[in-house]
């Protein structure tokens, strides 16, 4: 069978080897210091905004967009619609959550001072060079 598209084999294969990547560097995160948590987060955000970029000009694709069958679309939307809640409900959470512990390390008087230099009462985003939605 010819493959009109070899680069998608590419892709697949990428993303697997991403994946296995991402398992053996997380074994154990439950022991892993702030700055591995972070990188690992950092990290897993990068490939995942890079992976939802290529979806989004996948579904742009002409080829696609004219046989793409209904069925896998729907397939799609019933998978990424979970992963769409789960990421606001994480957000809102995580977001909540820090809001709250920071403002008792405030209350507290333990924030880094430096840190708290220019900062706004009403900071209308979660952190400085992040829009605000």
């Amino acid at each position: 069978m010819n493959n009109l598209f070899p680069n998608l084999d590419a892709w697949v294969k990428r993303q697997k080897e991403v994946k296995e990547s991402f398992m053996k560097a997380e074994e154990g995160f439950e022991e892993a210091d702030r700055l591995e948590l972070i990188l690992m987060s950092r990290q897993a955000f990068q490939h995942m905004m890079r992976t939802i970029q290529a979806f989004d000009q996948w579904l742009q694709e002409p080829m696609v967009i004219a046989h793409m069958p209904r069925e896998m679309l729907v397939e799609l939307w019933s998978n990424l619609r979970q992963i769409f809640y789960n990421l606001l409900d994480l957000d809102i959470k995580h977001t909540s959550e820090f809001n709250e512990y920071i403002n008792k390390l405030s209350a507290e008087g333990k924030l880094n001072p430096i840190l708290t230099i220019g900062r706004k009462e009403k900071e209308t985003h979660r952190f400085p060079g992040t829009p605000s939605i």
